[in-house]
């Protein structure tokens, strides 16, 4: 059983900006006692297109109804979510703003007694840019 570190992306061209962020956080994950996934709040189809390659690479769930978005309570897009072993969410931060993402891998990583990676890159979006779910 393992924890999971969820990057939740809308199902927009808009959202793949933010998959250099999610692969940053999955490369220091990758070897922890946590998986690393996207959830695109889409069809299988759109969250193919979308992601590309990253598909074949990366563990990715759709989510065309938004059943597991509306049961994590976001409100934003994208998101990180921490999803415990028992299912209860653990850090999270909605929207774009690198410094709740920041202090989120921070509190998941000290549960895992792991590296911390760094969110902040450049090329990142601008602070701020992110959808409501039900604009996604």
């Amino acid at each position: 059983m393992f924890q999971l570190c969820l990057v939740v992306l809308p199902a927009r061209p808009e959202a793949m900006a933010y998959l250099p962020v999610a692969r940053r956080i999955f490369a220091t994950f990758g070897d922890s006692d946590c998986n690393c996934a996207f959830v695109v709040a889409g069809e299988p189809e759109v969250a193919r297109r979308m992601l590309g390659a990253v598909e074949h690479e990366e563990l990715v769930f759709a989510d065309p109804d938004g059943a597991l978005v509306g049961s994590l309570g976001l409100e934003r897009l994208p998101a990180l979510v921490h999803l415990r072993q028992d299912t209860t969410v653990g850090a999270s931060a909605e929207g774009w703003n690198p410094t709740e993402w920041q202090r989120a891998v921070r509190e998941l990583a000290k549960l895992m007694a792991w590296t911390v990676p760094e969110i902040a890159g450049q090329g990142d979006p601008p602070r701020g840019t992110d959808w409501p779910v039900a604009a996604a």
